[in-house]
């Protein structure tokens, strides 16, 4: 088992290398955001982590809809049957614009019930122009994440890698134009930050789409036409996949919305500091979701191609690989926290505080990092059900509970909000990868012969 693991492991680094390089990219938006924001004041920092909140509550339902174009078109690729594939593409783009306008107009719905989640109403009014424009930018970003996941199915992960490097480039330079007005530009403060990212994801998603429709290695893999009658089949066969993935995930980015909300109740203070450190642990949470993605694809891909006993290696191999780089950042964390924060804010009340969370998410980094490489597993075998339920339990039942006790009951404030975070992470890595090992035991028929069978 060992030796068949660290096989694996170089295939799966190999795959998971660009995917980890694109996911940080993507962070490096949310860095340039954060950063951005804190050179303007501590309320518009807390502003920004509002924002970007209530943004990601429903970019990553729709999201988690299109998860499923992975599952299908490494299936697809491993059984090699390149026309599944491409109708897969052209039903995810589908997808992907349908959940998009709809995150859309939710956000545009919920605009005024905003105040009743009890924030400060500066901060409120710093985030709304922020917020319209990272809503529209929902539509390109699912379509950018069909483009990449359907590229990283076929093994080709790179092109999505460099599109997205110069898409953060470009990110970069919009917010220095539009928030600070350099070279003539409207100063727009936070909504400038909104209308950069936004005009960078469009960017991204018409280069990738103009490169996969052109390219010579996806021309076996891309369909030009398909009957009406497949396409709403295979819309419906990846909303049949997805929907578990979204509600999953929604949980999840759920509980981290909530933490952030009862931190407003805490102050701006409060606010700023969760924003500086939850984007820290997220940018060390791209690794091990870089290695969740690759598995998925290579799990999926085993599937495809009936090869179920290359299931379990993959995926304890990268359990391994997972838990080195977030031991590695959980001790940079916990000894470089005050360093850390000291980069990204002046002010010392936020920057010692920050030091504190920090502290506190290098050890539930090491539970995180677990439970999605298990979750990646569970994807590429098609599971997503059961791992939906256990999210809710783990996430809905302990930790906001315990973190909403440890904070206003037992006097912790925010350091007590992460703490209930770090023990329903804990209570999830030990049931997902629980789940994985029952299910990875007996083979399974290849979900893309079983779709296909539905759809044709």
């Amino acid at each position: 088992m060992l030796l068949a693991m660290l096989k694996e492991n170089r295939h799966t680094l190999k795959l998971a290398a660009p995917m980890i390089a694109g996911q940080l990219g993507q962070m490096m938006m949310g860095w340039a955001d954060t950063i951005m924001a804190a050179k303007i004041g501590v309320v518009q920092l807390a502003a920004c982590s509002f924002a970007v909140m209530v943004f990601h509550v429903f970019f990553v339902s729709g999201f988690g809809l299109i998860s499923s174009v992975s599952i299908r078109v490494s299936h697809a690729y491993g059984a090699n049957q390149p026309r599944q594939a491409g109708e897969v593409l052209l039903a995810g783009i589908v997808m992907a614009l349908l959940a998009g306008f709809a995150m859309v107009g939710l956000i545009h719905l919920a605009l005024p019930w905003l105040p009743l989640l009890g924030q400060d109403p500066l901060v409120l009014q710093e985030g709304r122009g922020m917020l319209l424009l990272l809503g529209w930018s929902v539509v390109p970003a699912l379509l950018n994440i069909v483009g990449k996941d359907f590229s990283e199915s076929l093994s080709r992960p790179w092109l999505p890698f460099w599109i997205m490097m110069g898409g953060v480039a470009l990110n970069v330079l919009l917010n220095w134009l539009f928030i600070y007005g350099n070279w003539g530009m409207p100063r727009l403060g936070l909504t400038g930050a909104g209308l950069g990212t936004l005009l960078a994801r469009v960017v991204v998603v018409v280069v990738l789409f103009a490169a996969l429709f052109r390219g010579r290695a996806y021309r076996p893999y891309i369909v030009r036409t398909i009957s009406r009658k497949t396409l709403v089949r295979q819309v419906a066969s990846l909303f049949r996949l997805g929907w578990p993935s979204s509600f999953h995930l929604l949980g999840e980015v759920g509980l981290f919305a909530a933490a952030t909300l009862m931190m407003g109740w805490l102050g701006a203070t409060a606010l700023a500091a969760h924003q500086v450190a939850i984007t820290c642990a997220a940018t060390a949470f791209m690794f091990p979701l870089g290695l969740a993605l690759a598995v998925t694809v290579r799990v999926g891909q085993s599937v495809g191609a009936g090869e179920h006993h290359r299931v379990r290696p993959i995926a304890f191999g990268a359990i391994g690989m997972g838990l080195v780089s977030m031991a590695t950042f959980a001790l940079v964390f916990i000894f470089g926290g005050g360093w850390i924060a000291g980069r990204f804010v002046d002010d010392p009340a936020v920057a010692s505080l920050t030091a504190t969370l920090l502290m506190v998410a290098g050890f539930f980094a090491l539970f995180d990092g677990t439970q999605i490489i298990a979750m990646g597993g569970l994807r590429g075998l098609a599971d997503v059900r059961i791992p939906m339920i256990i999210i809710y339990i783990a996430y809905w039942g302990v930790a906001l509970p315990s973190g909403y006790w440890l904070a206003f009951r037992g006097g912790w404030n925010a350091p007590g909000i992460w703490m209930g975070l770090l023990v329903g992470l804990f209570c999830a890595s030990g049931a997902i990868l629980a789940r994985f090992c029952h299910s990875s035991r007996r083979p399974v028929d290849s979900a893309v012969s079983r779709e296909a069978a539905k759809i044709y």
